[in-house]
């Protein structure tokens, strides 16, 4: 059995040990084993964590719980991804309160260059339905992967839509793995795992109350470049994740509607108080993300303009090579500079021509170079 998994599952099962402070405590004792060797006033000394979240590590009904989980995942062919592996979604790593743990069904890239998230009512009406499918639709020169969350509505059009023109696709769920939810998707979800992926941050056990799906929001929210509202009303888990995507720098874009019709109320507020680009066709989505049909990989740099850059212009122009159109947090994570650094390099290479900035404080090299 692998033993750090063992760790790490534990970990996230510790009363009062999220995301954010499961990180602090690995990075301050180096590994999920270790959090659990650490003596007690050391654990003490670490912000954040006090007498009662020390003691709770000593539990041996975690282990028991960890190991069940893990037998689990060998019998159901289920996969874990840690936040520090290097195949993690590197969009989630921007994302503080990114999962210490991703549960994984499916064996699709989640690092795949272009994905956008979609989202909307449960009550999705007929206006609806035709948006969601056309939005599909035109998304298919642009090879998107599509994220949304198996919910009825939108949710689910929008996975059939992508199973139908071939994109791939991957549905986040507010529960573990061990059931489907609603019951009625259980065939998509099916489809689902065998030509994209079925993702949660829960172990099974976890049923899908309402106080899971906020937390599944952020992970929809996290995975993405962008994110489509197309029907939401005043209130509700759309509004929730356009929120989250905002704070995460994600484009948000709202399907507009009448000004009468309950499931376009939402919408026509988000493009009303500017936290979504108002998206009539996939042609909006397109202009302020930049983006070209086709293939997404930028041609190879010519060696020559390389003979022109610093080491550290080298570094960063090679990390924008494999990872097209980053953000400034990914960047920041993926070459090691600080922002200060990181910043004063684009910049540079900005004025040499190399890089080009696009809306949403994402970078990528000019696709001539």
């Amino acid at each position: 059995m692998n033993q750090e998994l063992l760790y790490r599952i534990a970990l996230t099962q510790v009363r009062g040990v999220g995301d954010v402070r499961a990180k602090r405590l690995i990075r301050y004792c180096g590994s999920a084993r270790q959090v659990f060797k650490e003596q007690l006033p050391v654990l003490m000394k670490i912000p954040g964590v006090g007498a009662h979240i020390g003691r709770g590590l000593w539990g041996r009904q975690l282990f028991d719980r960890a190991e069940a989980e893990i037998r689990f995942m060998q019998k159901n062919g289920i996969r874990a991804l840690f936040y520090q592996d290097k195949d993690y979604p590197s969009r989630l790593k921007e994302c503080e309160d990114g999962p210490l743990l991703l549960y994984i069904k499916g064996n699709t890239d989640l690092n795949h260059p272009r994905m956008v998230a979609i989202v909307g009512a449960r009550n999705m009406t007929a206006y609806g339905r035709e948006q969601c499918e056309q939005i599909v639709r035109e998304l298919v020169p642009y090879q998107a992967m599509i994220i949304s969350g198996l919910a009825y509505g939108v949710d689910a059009c929008s996975h059939r839509a992508a199973l139908d023109h071939k994109l791939p696709t991957a549905a986040v769920l507010g529960h573990g793995l061990d059931r489907v939810y609603p019951h009625l998707h259980h065939k998509l979800a099916k489809q689902i795992a065998a030509e994209g992926a079925l993702l949660s941050d829960y172990i099974t056990g976890n049923k899908p109350g309402p106080e899971n799906f906020p937390k599944r929001n952020r992970i929809i929210a996290g995975l993405c470049d962008a994110i489509i509202v197309v029907e939401a009303a005043l209130t509700g888990g759309a509004l929730i994740t356009a929120n989250i995507a905002n704070t995460y720098n994600r484009d948000v874009f709202a399907v507009p509607g009448k000004i009468s019709d309950k499931f376009s109320q939402g919408c026509n507020k988000l493009i009303k108080i500017h936290k979504a680009h108002l998206l009539e066709t996939v042609a909006d989505l397109q202009y302020i993300m930049n983006w070209e049909p086709g293939n997404t990989k930028n041609k190879g740099m010519q060696t020559s303009l390389f003979v022109s850059l610093t080491d550290e212009e080298k570094k960063l122009a090679g990390f924008l090579k494999t990872h097209p159109e980053a953000g400034i947090d990914r960047i920041v994570t993926g070459t090691g500079f600080n922002l200060s650094k990181a910043t004063s390099i684009l910049l540079s290479l900005e004025f040499k021509g190399v890089v080009r900035p696009l809306p949403g404080k994402i970078f990528q090299l000019k696709a001539n170079i």
